[in-house]
């Protein structure tokens, strides 16, 4: 078995380069599939970590090693193990192994609930969850059922005619996969109404729409169906932060979003689109987060381009 596993990794990375002729994320025919490839690794000390918003997704990594923190909790990552993340969510990815000679080579899959929902015809699938919070980011040890059946998935791309029929039979089984292993609860109750993870989702979606107007607790937990005490901690077991601090990330990634996408500097003006009141307090966030002022970081980001 670990002689299987090994040589199903190295397809995945030998498929993963050869489908990838430049740095960066790069997408495929299959729309939820994407791509990362980079030859140097990213820190916070150097060219400053990507951020973005983690949609729910498995990823994995074939070659090389990467970081993903959410909120004060560090996830690490290679081509034994797996990540998963169950809904939207804040993150900082680095890539912390990686060579001109190695690069690192990962590939993501974006699945939605309604995917997971499908799967519950299965009465052992179907299983009420335990009621307790689980986080919405985990790793995994890597096994050779999950494995072969993404390998399976990307190979699709070299007979793209198959992609239509096949495509989602290779998907429901990386899920089944992934609901069948050690954290699979973690999936579950996102799709599963008696959960907290389930109420906690619909909270998270009304503040990414609504992540420029004044953060209002009670109006969180009402959506959750959950008193105050009981949102707050449910909330921050999911997330690894508080609604505050969610909904700062939030602002403060659409501002870098909008500034790299002007032809302006405007600072004060992305402030205010993203719900801030002061430009100062804004610039004084921002650095602590990206690590540059915002007309330093756009100076730095636009000169990489």
């Amino acid at each position: 078995m670990p002689h299987l596993m090994d040589y199903l990794g190295k397809e995945l990375a030998e498929l993963i380069e050869r489908h990838t002729d430049r740095e960066g994320f790069q997408p495929t025919e299959i729309p939820f599939l994407t791509f990362s490839r980079y030859s140097t690794p990213h820190s916070s000390t150097l060219n400053g970590p990507p951020y973005g918003l983690y949609n729910p997704s498995l990823c994995l990594v074939a070659q090389g090693a990467k970081d993903v923190i959410l909120g004060d909790s560090r996830f690490r990552f290679g081509p034994t193990n797996y990540f998963v993340a169950s809904m939207d969510l804040p993150i900082i990815s680095e890539v912390v192994e990686a060579s001109a000679d190695l690069p690192i080579l990962s590939c993501k899959i974006e699945f939605t609930p309604s995917q997971i929902l499908e799967l519950f015809s299965d009465d052992d699938l179907k299983r009420n969850p335990r009621r307790t919070s689980k986080r919405s980011m985990y790793v995994a040890e890597l096994d050779v059922a999950l494995l072969d059946a993404v390998v399976r998935l990307v190979r699709l791309l070299d007979s793209p005619t198959d992609i239509p029929v096949l495509c989602p039979l290779y998907t429901k089984e990386i899920l089944y996969r992934i609901l069948h292993g050690e954290h699979g609860d973690a999936l579950r109750q996102i799709a599963t109404d008696e959960s907290p993870t389930f109420h906690i989702k619909k909270a998270i979606q009304h503040v990414l729409c609504h992540f420029q107007e004044p953060l209002r607790i009670e109006t969180l937990a009402n959506i959750a169906k959950m008193s105050v005490p009981s949102f707050h901690r449910h909330f921050k077991q999911i997330t690894a932060m508080s609604p505050i601090q969610f909904q700062k990330r939030l602002r403060l990634l659409e501002a870098r979003r909008l500034l790299m996408s002007s032809e302006s500097d405007d600072v004060a003006h992305a402030a205010f689109q993203v719900g801030y009141e002061s430009p100062t307090q804004f610039s004084r966030e921002y650095a602590r987060m990206f690590g540059y002022s915002p007309r330093a970081d756009m100076k730095r980001l636009k000169g990489m381009n």
